[in-house]
């Protein structure tokens, strides 16, 4: 168990070394999405948390909250509404390196999971949301996102990929998506605990995407652990080649509604 989960922070490191500059800072959620659902008439509640520890001391756009030290704390409230759909509201709030609390915005989403035997070990679905961004953090003040979601579960082993499609709807912004693909892999090293790696990428418009050396790329070391009903999901980043932010700490935890 220690020398897998070594090698995949080592992992994180070494490929940390490769480090530059740009791209867009910290998001107030950093999850790769999975078939995990609330059941039919059930609330679940997630807290998104992460704290820029080293990034962008200079905004990307006018009036953008400086990125480095600031904190984002990211209530989702869902809603299963049946054995196949999702509903869930984010309330993004931020806390500036000054110490300044603000309000973020406000998204709704709507997850797709496609029925799948007990036991099966595919699974694929479909997320969307459409949300108001305050003009410290975004360009633009409504945008939407589509995700969709494929992967694999069994025993030990979790793969899941989002190849996320995000637009601006407002504003000065480019109407085209944007490609940002996710990836996680995780393997059980204990009981109620997984080890593994989570990434993200920022690969530009999908119909022209920037040059391979213009991407910016994030990797997490992350460690998934049930306990008590709890599920959460701990990480650190690494931002390389084009990442705004250089070192990010991330936590989600899900509380026991279910």
């Amino acid at each position: 168990m220690r020398v897998f989960s070594g090698v995949l922070f080592a992992a994180v490191a070494i490929t940390g070394g490769l480090a530059a500059d740009r791209a867009a800072a910290a998001p107030d959620e950093i999850q790769v999405y999975t078939e995990d659902m609330d059941d039919p008439g059930q609330f679940g509640l997630e807290l998104h948390t992460n704290y820029v520890l080293k990034g962008a001391t200079a905004p990307s756009f006018d009036g953008e909250m400086r990125s480095e030290h600031r904190l984002q704390v990211t209530p989702e409230f869902s809603y299963g509404l049946t054995r196949t759909l999702e509903a869930g509201l984010y309330l993004p709030v931020a806390m500036s390196s000054g110490g300044d609390l603000y309000g973020n915005g406000a998204r709704l989403r709507l997850k797709y999971i496609a029925p799948h035997a007990d036991g099966a070990y595919i699974f694929w679905g479909l997320n969307g949301e459409y949300g108001y961004s305050a003009s410290r953090v975004s360009e633009s003040r409504t945008g939407l996102e589509l995700r969709p979601i494929v992967g694999y579960r069994d025993a030990r082993w979790l793969v899941a990929f989002n190849p996320i499609l995000d637009m601006e709807l407002s504003g000065n912004a480019s109407r085209e998506p944007n490609f940002e693909p996710a990836l996680k892999v995780s393997h059980a090293t204990g009981e109620g605990v997984h080890a593994g790696v989570e990434y993200y990428g920022e690969y530009g418009p999908i119909n022209h995407l920037v040059p391979a050396g213009e991407r910016a790329h994030y990797f997490y070391g992350v460690l998934d652990i049930d306990i008590k009903g709890f599920d959460i999901n701990l990480g650190i980043g690494r931002g390389v080649e084009n990442a705004a932010d250089k070192w990010v700490a991330k936590a989600i935890v899900a509380f026991p509604f279910r």
